[in-house]
């Protein structure tokens, strides 16, 4: 076992405590619990904002992506990373200037319905829970393969330390937190891949073989986790299989990977439509995420909401180019992955099986750990942070004022259910379900968020016709996916990447459904739509 570990990920989250704790002296009120009081500087939001962004899906998630299928994942990374764009040139300056503390308080301001009010509360919390479990399940993931421990305690780990720092300092201390965690993370990823280029470099190695496809590049044992073909033999769940130095990793019909030069060209993963579906999801799904929309509500005004998505989309663009890089390394120094599925894993296991087991291949395995267990706690902590937000505002305190015990309370209910499901969730394809998480915030908030903002003629009718068909179609369509069998065809593209029926769906509803009840329009529009536009300096 790694000697650098257990230490290394005993100062992430001492750290990680003592800025929450540092952050804890200046919160004090239940604005500080829930938007830092509205006094966060571009710079520092713009850490925070990327910090809690580059989740599980991002630090592990996408260079197991591109290590199992290649180039057609290449636009989880893109979407991400370009969805900043959307939100800086239509969302970020008017939400904040709204004045809401959430999502659902937007939607109040806006329409006055508190049927739709309602509504985005239960999406926060569906979003904020299927965001929320993956976070977990990444980190007992994590732990497993790392330390070789209980999956269970890696998620009950970050579960604890989330639920506490965000109970203890709410928005206010967290914003430390994930600025220092983002830089963390970016270290964790950038130092290991110069040592790892470095080593590819002197070795030699292709990418990929056409012919044979991909080769062990050291004598390795693998042990297959279920039933499966091996180049057409059955074989056995727990069977070990050994494998010479530069032999070919064989097919595996339990595992959807490409092999050989299929690797290095498009069209092996889904149809058109998925990658398209794919694209709109990533990219549109970013601004209707509640924990990343609640950050906007913290900076003094709309001017400074621009300059941090500006920041941002530097920030997160720079971090995406190093999980590409892994991906394509796990291809030569990890193929074992392709077998066993635990593809997720080839940024935890690369630099020792790159590197060898010597002490420098062991303290940048422990960075790289380091940083995942820095992406897990970021991520819990800004959905945990939204999500308690909406259970506190529109739940506990329900029209009465509500106080800093009432917060905490929020936040402990709010963690509950997702570190509950994912004590039974452990074999989820990280990246795949945080996809849809972006479907679903693309298929309601977005709509609702563009049309509220930049449309005078949305009524709440429309919104809430809108949201239950959008939303609740790519909500229908998480749920078939993740707990449903296996579809094929046209139908299993339509339902595992829904964003390209439902996000057109949703916006067409609300038009269609706001001008049959035009008469519905809040008769204050003209001044709502003037908060929202207007800079701050203009107003009397």
């Amino acid at each position: 076992m790694n000697p650098y570990l257990v230490p290394g990920l005993i100062v992430v989250v001492l750290v990680t405590v003592g800025i929450g704790v540092y952050g804890l002296r200046f919160a004090r009120t239940t604005s500080d619990f829930l938007v830092a009081s509205r006094s966060v500087s571009p710079a520092w939001n713009a850490a925070a904002i990327s910090g809690e962004y580059l989740s599980a899906a991002s630090f592990l998630g996408v260079a197991g992506l591109i290590l199992r299928y290649g180039v057609d994942v290449l636009w989880y990374p893109v979407g991400f990373a370009a969805g900043y764009l959307a939100l800086l040139l239509f969302v970020a300056a008017p939400l904040r200037r709204s004045g809401a503390f959430t999502l659902p308080d937007f939607c109040q301001v806006r329409l006055g319905s508190p049927l739709l009010r309602t509504l985005a509360s239960v999406f926060v919390v569906f979003i904020g829970c299927l965001y929320l479990v993956p976070q977990l399940q990444g980190a007992g993931l994590t732990f497993t393969t790392v330390t070789g421990g209980s999956y269970v305690w890696g998620a009950l780990l970050v579960g604890v330390v989330v639920t506490a720092n965000v109970a203890l300092g709410g928005m206010r201390a967290i914003t430390f937190v994930q600025a220092f965690q983002y830089w963390l993370k970016l270290t964790a990823l950038a130092v290991p891949v110069i040592f790892l280029a470095l080593q590819w470099q002197s070795d030699g190695r292709p990418v990929v073989t056409p012919d044979a496809g991909a080769t062990f590049p050291v004598a390795t044992t693998v042990v297959i986790e279920q039933d499966a073909l091996v180049d057409g033999v059955p074989v056995e769940k727990g069977q070990q299989l050994s494998y010479d130095a530069g032999a070919p990793v064989p097919e595996v019909s339990t595992v959807d990977a490409a092999f050989g030069a299929d690797w290095l060209l498009p069209g092996g993963d889904g149809t058109l439509f998925a990658t398209y579906s794919l694209i709109l999801a990533t990219f549109l799904g970013t601004m209707g995420l509640p924990h990343v929309l609640v950050r906007f509500y913290t900076n003094p005004d709309g001017a400074s909401a621009r300059r941090t998505t500006l920041v941002v989309l530097g920030l997160v663009g720079a971090f995406y180019l190093l999980p590409t890089l892994y991906g394509v390394l796990g291809r030569i120094y990890t193929p074992q992955l392709l077998m066993t599925g635990r593809t997720d894993a080839v940024v935890l296991l690369l630099p020792e099986a790159a590197l060898g087991g010597g002490h420098l291949a062991q303290l940048l395995g422990a960075l790289v750990t380091a940083g995942a267990l820095a992406a897990f706690l970021s991520t819990s902590s800004g959905l945990l942070t939204s999500v308690a937000g909406v259970v506190f505002t529109d739940v506990l305190r329900a029209g009465r004022g509500g106080s800093v015990r009432d917060f905490r309370l929020a936040t402990v209910l709010a963690a509950s259910v997702p570190v509950l499901l994912s004590l039974y969730v452990s074999n989820m394809d990280v990246s795949r379900v945080v996809g849809l998480a972006f479907a679903v915030a693309a298929s309601s908030f977005c709509p609702l968020l563009v049309l509220g903002i930049w449309w005078r003629r949305l009524t709440d009718v429309g919104a809430v016709a809108g949201l239950l068909a959008g939303g609740g179609a790519s909500m229908a369509a998480v749920l078939i996916t993740v707990l449903g069998p296996p579809l094929d065809g046209w139908l299993g593209d339509a339902v595992s990447q829904p964003a390209a029926w439902t996000v057109p769906l949703a916006f067409l509803v609300m038009i269609v459904g706001s001008l049959l009840t035009s008469r519905r329009v809040p008769h204050d529009v003209g001044a709502t739509m003037l908060r929202l536009h207007a800079p701050e300096s203009l107003r009397v």
